[in-house]
């Protein structure tokens, strides 16, 4: 997998449940009684999932953290969205952590998107609270692209009864689709639909680099 070497609100985030669509420039800067929390929780989730990073070393990833608080306020985000962010690998050309979300299905808080800004306003009427691509950017993360979110289907089952946006190639969008995968019958598929379509089994996991 060429992008991994494997084997790589209320301000707490360990007790809202509350979803929300954060549409600021950026992420709000965390407390540090909230740092600590999310901090936590992180590593929690990361030592109980080793097989998602096997080769991987909490001391190193909790160093970059405490460096990048943007960094921190973003996977805040994540997880107040229900993303359940944890680290699955490396980008070995930057040797940046890799944060997916994780949750089992696609983040509750981040459904019935339609794809991108240019869909959301080609719509006239039933206009969705906002687009994946634009709440994406205002997280402070990336949606996975295909090669991703398959590579993240390696390590467990995903999006068994839910799907996800993803990354879509400029030749498909100018025409005005959008790609989104989803895990039936044990297999990952990859389909189409119109970019400006929306669903509430539909959201989007996205990538923060570290």
């Amino acid at each position: 997998m060429a992008f991994f070497t494997h084997h790589v609100l209320p301000q707490d985030p360990v007790h809202t449940q509350s979803w929300h669509f954060h549409m600021a420039k950026s992420p709000p800067k965390l407390t540090k009684q909230a740092t600590n929390s999310l901090i936590d929780l992180l590593f929690t989730r990361f030592e109980r999932h080793p097989h998602r990073h096997p080769h991987l070393q909490w001391p190193q990833i909790l160093s970059r953290l405490q460096a990048q608080p943007q960094k921190l306020s973003a996977l805040n985000e994540m997880e107040l969205t229900g993303g359940e962010p944890d680290v699955v690998g490396i980008n070995p050309a930057t040797s940046q952590f890799l944060y997916f979300d994780c949750a089992p299905e696609t983040p509750q808080g981040r459904r019935s998107l339609c794809y991108d800004q240019e869909a959301l306003l080609s719509r006239k009427e039933h206009k969705p609270a906002t687009s994946a691509v634009q709440l994406a950017s205002s997280i402070g993360i990336e949606l996975l692209t295909e090669e991703q979110y398959r590579y993240l289907q390696t390590l467990e089952s995903f999006d068994i009864k839910t799907s996800s946006w993803i990354q879509t190639p400029h030749a498909i969008r100018k025409l005005g689709g959008a790609l989104f995968c989803d895990r039936r019958y044990d297999h990952v598929f990859t389909y189409h639909n119109g970019a400006q379509s929306y669903y509430a089994a539909r959201g989007f996991r996205g990538c923060l680099k570290l």
